[in-house]
């Protein structure tokens, strides 16, 4: 069995201990955003299975303090607030809460997330903060011994064989709503019965439209979407497809598919969540309503399902779905993504940190829409790592990957980005 290899998720993975009426010990990291904040609303609901034991938030202190003081939590971190400024916001929290003022142990600075996640009280953590920057935070994580439920894609991503090395089978959960039912669709059958991995896309607000018309859309626009409430970038990257194309190389990562058996399809109603087709002909798909609690609560519980995590389809009304082959004439990221995770174990970091630059430069008017997956693409064709790598003092060989490495190439790649508008 290989880490990270989707045998680790065709049977139940060891769990820890909870038969015995102790509640799973959670770190959130990334609680102050969308499934940071709702990894708190399951906690919340089934306090009898789960409780959050330390938080690592963004700039929004307020919340996280808040938060800090309704969960009762061991520890907090933070890399926007200073010590003082930290311990003033959970003080003021609690007097509008009527609370006690807590004492938590608290970690200020870049380095918060990382500790959070190392807390050794917690038992499991969620990874949910957006971006490469939560590479150091997975790799403390695994490193611990905790159990990872991650949706921050990125780390994996650009992580590569360095997440990989450091996860022990079953160690790692993922929490994307593709991948979780892909976990979920692979239990009913080996290894070698799958023939390949589907995962469903919206198609975001701009299903349909051609690369003229893409061409004209505004950052309003983009971030319309039509189905799941997210983030700035994550939304952003729904529209033009990236996120689509990430969620690929993630489940090749994972589950040790070749992504040339790892395809997309457009699926509008966004109920089936991803599919696994056999080697029989048979194909088994995980449908739910689109709601982001119910991935979030199997990868805190897994392999144990959390009873009304999240509503079920209502088999009493009549529904239809559709299904469309992905445009890549007009989204051509999945296939860009494909082509750089072939290239070496860097290049789908350059691919990454060029397209969080791309984004920002969209949203700030600099960049028109179609110009970020463009960008992306010139970047990461320009990217020779032999040349990049060994300059910042790095072997650019697979097995000299280390954590600088793969940040040395975001750097450069956020620079080419830039010098570009």
């Amino acid at each position: 069995m290989t880490h990270g290899s989707l045998t680790d998720y065709t049977l139940p993975a060891p769990a820890p201990a909870d038969d015995d009426g102790v509640p799973r010990a959670v770190a959130l990291i990334g609680s102050t955003g969308s499934i940071g904040t709702q990894g708190l609303d399951v906690i919340a609901q089934d306090p009898a299975r789960l409780r959050a034991v330390a938080l690592a938030g963004g700039a929004n202190t307020t919340l996280l303090a808040e938060q800090a003081v309704r969960f009762e939590v061991e520890a907090v971190g933070s890399a926007a607030a200073g010590q003082e400024e930290l311990r003033a916001a959970l003080a003021d929290a609690a007097a509008r809460l009527g609370r006690p003022a807590p004492r938590p142990v608290l970690f200020t600075g870049p380095c918060a997330a990382e500790e959070i996640a190392a807390w050794p009280g917690a038992d499991t953590v969620l990874n949910g903060i957006t971006g490469s920057i939560g590479l150091r935070p997975t790799l403390a994580a695994l490193h611990a011994g905790h159990r990872l439920a991650l949706a921050n894609k990125e780390s994996l991503i650009v992580g590569g064989a360095l997440v990989k090395a450091a996860a022990a089978p079953g160690q790692l959960v993922p929490v994307d709503s593709e991948h979780s039912a892909l976990a979920q669709a692979l239990r009913g059958g080996t290894a070698d019965e799958v023939r390949r991995l589907v995962l469903t896309a919206s198609g975001g607000p701009f299903r349909g439209l051609d690369r003229a018309a893409l061409h004209a859309v505004t950052p309003a626009q983009a971030l319309a979407h039509p189905t799941w409430d997210m983030g700035r970038v994550v939304t952003t990257n729904s529209a033009s497809l990236v996120n689509k194309a990430l969620e690929v190389i993630e489940a090749h990562l994972l589950f040790d598919v070749p992504l040339d058996r790892i395809d997309v399809v457009v699926h509008p109603q966004s109920v089936v969540h991803s599919m696994v087709e056999f080697v029989d002909g048979s194909t088994l798909a995980q449908a739910s309503p689109p709601d982001m609690r119910l991935p979030i609560a199997l990868g805190l519980c897994w392999p144990r399902r959390l009873p009304g995590a999240a509503p079920a389809c209502d088999w009493t009304r009549a529904a239809t779905w559709t299904f469309e082959p992905l445009d890549e004439e007009a989204f051509p990221a999945v296939r860009a993504a494909k082509e750089a995770a072939a290239a070496s174990p860097t290049h789908m970091a350059v691919f990454n940190a060029a397209n969080e630059e791309s984004v920002d430069a969209f949203h700030a008017g600099a960049l028109p829409f179609d110009g970020i997956v463009d960008t992306v693409r010139a970047v990461v064709a320009d990217y020779a790592p032999e040349h990049v790598l060994a300059e910042a003092g790095h072997d650019p060989a697979p097995t000299g990957l280390t954590v600088d490495a793969v940040l040395a190439a975001e750097a450069w790649a956020r620079r080419a980005a830039r010098a570009r508008w």
